[in-house]
């Protein structure tokens, strides 16, 4: 996010107006997240609108607000829930985001406290969940209410959707506990019960959640609590507020106690008397994050004992004794279970890594792009292998790295298949003129494959092929829908395929009518006869469009010619025929590799057999069989001073020359300019006809 100005180089007006736009900003942001469960910041961009408002109040101290986020935590209550007063103010915590910083945090603590460097401090550290702040109060071991933070001070009365959930006991269990205590709290969903509860929800139509935080959160506070007590939350117990008695000498002995009284804490709670072993612990449960089932987005450190946290106090709206280590923004560590193929519209295969969901910036993802083959090879990745992602924006995430590249019993490299996953198609990769290998495989079944059939069909009823009046994508889109049309010969059999389906006529369907449905197949029989450039850019096949199209068209004339060409160079590369369709100038070998791809799959002919079957191929423009030039191959080399060399071009064959990029021994002018080099001196070696630009133009005028 934009930051704006440098803190440094504000002036003291700057300050004061940033101060109100940051006041109203992080208020709006914790409305959304604390009231409404639909955060849209995500926690690194939040938090950096708290780290920018804390910087200008320290350069500018006597410009703090009344209304400072520095001393507020949460939002107040939302409406539709009674209100609870905390015994003592729920706080929030300081973030470190750097091992410096929690050194430094070490540091702080020392010189409060007056302890030595080589004193004894002993911290813990506990996974920070990602869920919703609960404080539970018990009175003689039982549970009398339930409130959320809300503001630190006020919470929203949840008592009866805290008493669904199956982890916080009605009664607290064993002895020792004092009479009244606030026993604090993260509410949680696991990513399984996320899922599960996002299915049911698209199911039955309804809005699904962005992540388990925000479903946790919105379960528990849901007017009715039936609708809690239906979905799976969880609880860990991690704090308490009010205490009517001291129950233990330390943070460790604290949790042990919430254990023996029936309360769940997370079993990867520690204690450490090294800054080494704490920060440690922290990697380790980074690279862990992914096998723990659900979202932690930081670890907590809290001094162990209990009467230096008291001694220790708090500032404003965090204690001084506690700090969260966050996790770097936009990245989470997960397991990838498989690699699974996706084809796109234009039949590139993409491989697709599939991963335990993982929320990565506010969003639970469970798939990531690997690009190409190319990038698999390069990242090494395999299935089950713990992997590092990244998220930028709203794109879909990318794998850095693999975590455990020398883990035993990983599977064999990963290969990509040579056949298209959807249609059995070759899949091929191809190579350009230069030599130069594209990084993406693509399926050769254009017509006839499954995944890129809708947006080929609409293809070839568009404006540039075939043209058909009243079909357009919504009526593709349909008719594919419903089994109709699946293959472009199915819509000149409309009526029938309708029937075969056992469907009611298509002027009984939703937006049609007698005067439509009659205006559509008349539109349909039109088209029955198609020009040659049209039919052939209707085709789809790569590389060649609506400029190819028609220079093939105007060089072959006859379909049946120029596909006879194009079979027999799929049966035998590099035969005459081949050679013919790379003597055109405009078409190079990609073209004619994309040409043969299509030709040599049995499902494009049969496709196309059943096409012609169906509709007539119109020759192309017949060349001028009474200009001096038709018929003739003809080059054009150097500089050109009257025309371009494409209007050169486009002028010759308009006339029936056939234009070539290269000369050989079947040329028959040279048509050379300044410049012409090497393609003059082998025409000069061939006995080529050589004329000038002034001389080409005296010749094509007297046609």
């Amino acid at each position: 996010m934009n930051d704006g100005d440098p803190v440094a180089q504000l002036t003291e007006h700057q300050a004061k107006a940033e101060l109100a736009r940051l006041a109203v900003e992080i208020r709006l942001a914790d409305q959304a997240y604390y009231q409404e469960d639909d955060p849209y910041l995500s926690d690194a961009d939040y938090d950096a609108l708290r780290r920018r408002n804390a910087a200008i109040e320290t350069r500018f101290p006597h410009l703090k607000r009344r209304d400072s986020p520095s001393d507020r935590v949460g939002a107040d209550s939302a409406s539709g829930f009674g209100k609870i007063t905390h015994g003592t103010a729920m706080l929030s915590l300081d973030n470190a985001f750097t091992d410096e910083d929690v050194i430094e945090f070490s540091r702080r603590v020392r010189r409060f406290l007056g302890l030595a460097d080589d004193a004894p401090l002993e911290l813990t550290a506990e996974p920070k969940i990602d869920g919703l702040s609960l404080s539970l109060t018990y009175e003689r071991g039982r549970l009398i209410q339930a409130a959320t933070r809300g503001n630190g001070l006020v919470g929203e009365d949840v008592s009866a959707n805290a008493r669904a959930v199956e982890d916080i006991p009605e009664t607290l269990s064993g002895a020792g506990w004092p009479d009244r205590i606030e026993i604090r709290g993260e509410v949680y969903m696991t990513h399984t019960a996320f899922a599960q509860l996002n299915a049911r929800e698209e199911a039955a139509g309804r809005k699904t959640f962005a992540n388990p935080r925000n479903a946790a959160a919105g379960s528990l506070r849901q007017l009715d609590p039936a609708i809690t007590r239906a979905r799976p939350l969880n609880f860990f117990a991690y704090a308490w507020g009010e205490v009517s008695a001291a129950f233990a000498p330390t943070q460790k002995a604290a949790m042990a106690a919430f254990k023996a009284w029936g309360l769940r804490t997370n079993p990867l709670f520690a204690s450490h008397d090294s800054l080494p072993g704490l920060i440690a612990a922290y990697h380790a449960l980074a690279a862990q994050r992914a096998q723990l089932g659900y979202d932690i987005d930081g670890v907590v450190y809290k001094v162990n004992r209990l009467d230096w946290q008291a001694r220790l106090g708090q500032a404003s709206r965090a204690p001084r004794w506690a700090i969260a280590h966050k996790f770097p923004a936009e990245r989470a560590v997960t397991r990838l279970e498989a690699i699974d193929l996706q084809v796109g519209r234009t039949g590139a295969l993409t491989p697709v890594a599939r991963l335990a969901p993982v929320t990565v910036g506010g969003v639970v993802v469970s798939n990531a792009t690997l690009h190409n083959e190319n990038e698999i090879a390069r990242l090494d990745v395999r299935p089950g292998d713990d992997v590092e992602i990244q998220r930028a924006g709203d794109v879909i995430p990318q794998i850095l790295r693999v975590i455990n590249p020398d883990r035993s019993g990983r599977p064999a490299a990963f290969a990509m298949p040579q056949t298209c996953p959807e249609c059995g198609s070759a899949a091929l990769r191809e190579t350009d003129e230069k030599g130069d290998v594209d990084v993406r495989r693509r399926c050769t079944g254009g017509l006839i494959c499954p995944a890129q059939i809708i947006a080929r069909l609409k293809h070839f009823v568009s404006r540039k092929a075939l043209d058909i009046d009243g079909i357009g994508a919504r009526q593709i889109e349909l008719f594919y829908r419903r089994g109709v049309v699946s293959a472009p010969q199915h819509l000149f059999q409309l009526p029938a395929r309708i029937e075969q389906a056992g469907l009611t006529p298509l002027q009984t369907w939703e937006g049609f009518g007698e005067t439509s449905v009659g205006n559509l197949l008349a539109a349909i029989d039109r088209h029955r006869e198609v020009p040659f450039a049209r039919f052939l850019n209707g085709l789809g096949i790569r590389h060649v469009g609506e400029t190819t199209a028609g220079l093939l068209a105007r060089t072959y004339v006859s379909w049946a010619s120029f596909w006879g060409d194009v079979t027999a160079a799929a049966e035998a590369p590099g035969c005459d025929a081949e050679l013919q369709l790379l003597s055109m100038d405009g078409v190079g070998q990609t073209a004619v590799d994309s040409l043969k791809a299509f030709a040599a799959e049995p499902h494009n002919r049969e496709m196309l057999d059943a096409l012609l079957a169906e509709i007539r191929v119109l020759d192309g423009a017949a060349p001028r069989s009474d200009s001096p030039v038709a018929g003739k191959i003809v080059v054009f080399s150097g500089t050109l001073d009257t025309m371009t060399r494409d209007e050169a071009k486009a002028r010759a064959t308009a006339l029936g020359a056939k234009v070539s990029g290269s000369v050989s021994a079947k040329t028959n002018i040279l048509v050379a300019g300044p410049g012409a080099g090497s393609k003059l001196t082998k025409a000069e070696t061939l006995g080529v006809t050589v004329l000038t630009e002034a001389e080409w133009l005296d010749l094509i005028s007297t046609g």
